[in-house]
């Protein structure tokens, strides 16, 4: 074969169709086999490049933003104030966060009817929150309406944008 020839003798040809996911598999496995280790850039229990503030507001965000279609994702940022031992309780973090809006109405629709929506955003980001912090959270979440944040850089800088 003359790619046998081009490539030299030590070198594995794996016929591939992109049309049907052919011999796909095979490919990786003979290109990974081939593949010299690497150093190690972080330790094995490094999971991401986030710092844990940044990870907790985005699971509070994500909370926030479930359920809804397109009514809000781009006016909502998270700011976590604190993370404290809770004094009154043995064990247990206290989570201050604020979610932002730019407008009352979006705040509305983050509380929903009677607070439930915000009832549910809470149980569900105090679930992700005690998975980071590998321990019992208590969460405080308030929104605020911060008009035009997105148009302001000094709260686009605070808020991590």
């Amino acid at each position: 074969m003359a790619v046998h020839e081009l490539l030299g003798g030590n070198s594995e040809v794996v016929p591939v169709s992109s049309t049907s996911g052919e011999n796909v598999e095979t490919l990786i496995k003979v290109m990974t086999d081939l593949l010299p280790e690497g150093p190690k850039f972080y330790p094995d229990d490094h999971i991401t490049d986030e710092d844990t503030n940044t990870r907790i507001a985005e699971a509070i965000r994500e909370a926030a933003l479930s359920g809804l279609k397109n009514e809000l994702p781009h006016s909502v940022a998270v700011e976590v104030d604190e993370i404290l031992p809770d004094p009154e309780r043995n064990g247990v973090l206290a989570v201050h966060a604020i979610i932002y809006v730019e407008r009352v109405g979006q705040k509305d629709i983050i509380v929903g009817h009677k607070g439930q929506r915000l009832g549910r955003i809470i149980h569900t980001s105090r679930q992700d929150i005690i998975k980071i912090l590998g321990q019992n959270v208590f969460l405080d979440l308030r929104i605020k309406v911060l008009k035009n944040w997105q148009s302001d850089p000094k709260a686009l800088n605070r808020l991590g944008f």
